[in-house]
């Protein structure tokens, strides 16, 4: 038996493939992991026992910095969050969300508007980098802002989400000519239909991995990825340096009197849709209890 160190690239039907130093190993999880209700996951650290006349195990997971539910995957570095700067349109409290929940899951967010070709972006990767966000707009058409995407996957973990349309798959081509993704269709790629069990997949890409999942196309919010009341302020960046400066410490930064982070938004300090999408969040967040939300 050989103990060696790897990650998770692959795992399905209780067999996950390791990748080494010396080559991908086909493993299964040791029933102590069922037993204390943690399931290996792509992206996981781990170190497994190589056998050669018994199966090959996974000894043991390492610590994990986070991990997301859809798409399942662990130790992400970055959560690109596609929109389309038209057709469609883009919902901005949907990207605030998905800000939010990365900066809580000490992910990067970055923020990418496609198609702008079609319609300038400028507009709206305004209002991000002034929230100290990372935000680019591309085209797959003309190829702006392809190889800035491709450097920021350089060296990385990274899972990317956006909803239907928004052209996932064509920027990955654009990226990666060798992936030949289908438009609507990544599963596809590694021979999935649509209705497969849920599992994630590690592919490289510009140096890097991105996870290849069918919860690839959409990134569903369910009750693991709420964000309770008083840690929603902090899941805005451009908040934090004004925290703590406001009249009432029970200030919600709503509409209370003598809130630092209303009159921001008036100064233009915070731009106006961020604080609208943190407002509705707040709304949902105000009556959530942290027992309520089942923890990992």
């Amino acid at each position: 038996m050989m103990l060696k160190d790897g990650f998770i690239i692959k795992g399905i039907g209780g067999f996950y493939y390791v990748e080494t130093a010396e080559g991908i190993f086909e493993c299964k999880a040791r029933g102590i992991f069922r037993k204390s209700g943690l399931k290996p996951l792509a992206g996981d650290k781990v170190t497994v026992s190589i056998n050669d006349k018994a199966e090959n195990t996974i000894e043991k997971i390492h610590e994990r910095k986070n991990s997301l539910d859809r798409p399942p995957v662990a130790n992400v570095d970055k959560l690109f969050i596609l929109s389309s700067v038209c057709e469609p349109k883009p919902v901005l409290l949907i990207v605030d969300r998905l800000t939010a929940i990365a900066t809580v899951k000490n992910i990067e967010p970055i923020v990418v508007f496609t198609k702008n070709d079609l319609e300038d972006a400028s507009e709206y990767i305004d209002i991000y980098k002034k929230a100290g966000i990372k935000a680019y707009a591309v085209s797959c058409v003309n190829r702006e802002g392809i190889d800035e995407i491709k450097n920021e996957l350089k060296g990385c973990i990274s899972a990317f989400c956006g909803n239907s349309g928004v052209g996932k798959s064509s920027l990955l081509n654009a990226i990666d000519e060798t992936l030949s993704l289908k438009t609507g269709e990544i599963s596809d790629k590694l021979g999935r239909g649509r209705h497969t069990t849920r599992h994630s997949e590690m592919i490289k890409v510009a140096d890097g991995y991105v996870a290849d999942t069918p919860g690839f196309s959409s990134f569903d919010i369910d009750e693991n990825e709420l964000i309770l009341k008083d840690d929603l302020p902090y899941s805005f960046k451009e908040f934090e340096q004004f925290i703590g400066q406001c009249k009432f410490t029970s200030c919600l930064h709503m509409k209370d009197k003598g809130c630092r982070i209303l009159k921001a938004v008036e100064e233009g300090d915070i731009s106006a849709s961020r604080h609208e999408s943190y407002c509705v969040m707040m709304e949902e967040a105000k009556n959530i209890k942290e027992w309520e939300i089942r923890k990992k």
